[in-house]
């Protein structure tokens, strides 16, 4: 009976892990427009976003805001809140990190002055989940735009981006969703790097 449980939880968690890799590809444009960039400003875009198994944010805040406050008063607000926050203060910190470390020869960030920007746009997550027993690591896609003067030089798509912790101690969302931002930044910059020098 033993044997049976180990064996039907190790399933469950094998069904929890995506079968799917990461993929990077230029959409339009070509990515020779970069060559010469040494500096970019980097802006991020969360528009138009779909969550889960919700084509809209906002159906997915209401669902979880409502369910967590029926659990307990308060709780699903204060979700709420840090959703939004783990934004600048998780993803977008670990994205710019490790795209910097990846590639040091272009200076990036929000207050970088320059003629090329970096428009993020992150059109999916899945938080996935950590129960313990089963668990589902986190993903992104994002399309990100390289524009210069209002025009787009380049558009490169970032889908399935993966998040999760080495260790299995990845029970909060906003970790797991920051892994995967990690993640795609440092992925973006090794692409960079590859086609560019």
């Amino acid at each position: 009976m033993k044997a049976k449980r180990t064996l039907l939880a190790l399933f469950v968690i094998l069904l929890a892990i995506p079968s799917f890799g990461q993929k990077i590809k230029v959409t339009s444009g070509n990515i020779t427009a970069l060559e010469d960039v040494v500096k970019m400003k980097i802006e991020y875009d969360y528009s138009n976003l779909g969550v889960g198994k919700f084509d809209i944010e906002d159906e997915y805040i209401e669902k979880k805001v409502t369910d967590m406050n029926k659990d307990e008063a308060g709780t699903g607000d204060q979700w709420k809140e840090a959703w939004f926050n783990d934004r600048s203060t998780k993803y977008e910190p670990k994205f710019e990190e490790l795209f910097a470390k990846h590639a040091p020869f272009i200076k990036s960030g929000q207050d970088v002055d320059a003629e090329v920007t970096m428009h993020v746009h992150t059109t999916f997550i899945e938080p996935g989940f950590n129960v313990g027993v089963a668990r589902k690591p986190a993903y992104i896609n994002l399309e990100v735009g390289f524009l210069k003067g209002g025009e787009e030089l380049v558009n490169i798509s970032i889908l399935n981006s993966p998040g999760s912790g080495a260790a299995g101690f990845d029970f909060d969302a906003g970790y797991r969703i920051s892994e995967a931002y990690a993640k795609a930044g440092k992925s973006l910059a090794r692409y960079l790097v590859k086609n560019l020098l």
